[in-house]
């Protein structure tokens, strides 16, 4: 029994494995250049323009259809803290290798310092 099993299943437990990974969502998906930025605000894509029919039917009746990244875009939009660096990003400064590592030093050594109360304040 347990060869006739593995001879039965093993071929179509392989295209399952082989065939799982095939679903891609179109070519023509948007990236984030759908987000703009307006009147000093960063402004989502609209949704009807990125829908694109579904394939699929049930019993005949046409599933609705998708707007892929459309919730992803919007939200990134809504997260967006200056948006003015859609359109002219801030330039980026050196970084301190020095610091970043004495930070990580005192954390393995459990001698992490608390916050400066003049310049920053307790996350609530």
């Amino acid at each position: 029994m347990t060869k006739r099993f593995w001879i039965l299943f093993a071929p179509i437990g392989l295209l399952v494995t082989l065939l799982g990974g095939c679903f891609q969502p179109p070519f023509d998906m948007p990236d984030a250049s759908v987000i703009r930025y307006e009147d000093g605000r960063a402004v989502p894509p609209d949704c009807a323009k990125l829908a694109v029919p579904s394939g699929l039917t049930d019993a005949g009746v046409r599933q609705p259809s998708v707007a892929w990244g459309c919730s992803t875009y919007t939200n990134l939009a809504a997260q967006i803290a200056h948006p003015q660096d859609l359109v002219q990003p801030a330039q980026v400064g050196p970084a301190d290798a020095a610091v970043a590592a004495n930070a990580m030093r005192r954390y393995e050594q459990d001698k992490v310092m608390s916050l400066d109360k003049n310049s920053s304040r307790d996350a609530k």
